[in-house]
């Protein structure tokens, strides 16, 4: 997109704040993990990423780093039809064996919509020392399941890379 996609605006009101609007009702604290100190707008807690330049590896590992809780909902800042509801079925899947719980969404698992344990932070950090920034290998590793969701929010996790994808979701859901 050649810009910070947190700022992209859809209905005059930027993607971060979709995001933010959908994780308010179900958590104590939102933290954004960004080096980017225009977020500081937002007025909510903001981290660094330990590992520059590593992509959502470092990421989540910054957030749990952070944390101060069990369990974290992670989100990309790319996803603005996000819902609370989409949310709330990941923390309803909460069980003694996952480490994850992540949206199925289209046949796709979404490794940024999702429920990360505090308790992994240090997987997260070793494969960082191996400067492994493939979030998908590093997911395999742990235990995690992923949560389908019904067709009424299938296009909840929609994310948008393109100008294209944006209008996209522009003409289909805000006339």
């Amino acid at each position: 997109m050649g810009t910070d996609k947190g700022f992209l605006l859809l209905n005059h009101k930027p993607f971060i704040q979709y995001s933010i609007e959908a994780l308010q009702p179900l958590v104590s604290e939102i933290l954004i993990v960004s080096d980017n100190p225009k977020y500081d707008t937002f007025k909510l807690k903001r981290i660094n990423d330990i590992k520059k330049d590593a992509g959502p590896v470092s990421g989540i590992y910054s957030g749990l780093e952070a944390s101060k809780t069990e369990y974290n909902l992670v989100l990309s800042c790319d996803i603005p039809l996000i819902t609370s509801q989409v949310l709330k079925q990941l923390l309803d899947a909460v069980d003694d064996n996952s480490e994850i719980i992540q949206a199925e969404s289209n046949g796709k698992s979404m490794p940024l919509v999702a429920l990360y344990k505090t308790s992994i932070k240090n997987t997260f950090k070793s494969v960082l020392k191996e400067d492994e920034r493939r979030l998908r290998v590093v997911i395999k590793g742990c235990n995690y399941k992923n949560i389908v969701l019904d067709e009424a929010h299938q296009n909840a996790t929609l994310n948008v890379n393109t100008k294209e994808e944006l209008k996209q979701i522009e003409d289909a859901y805000y006339d």
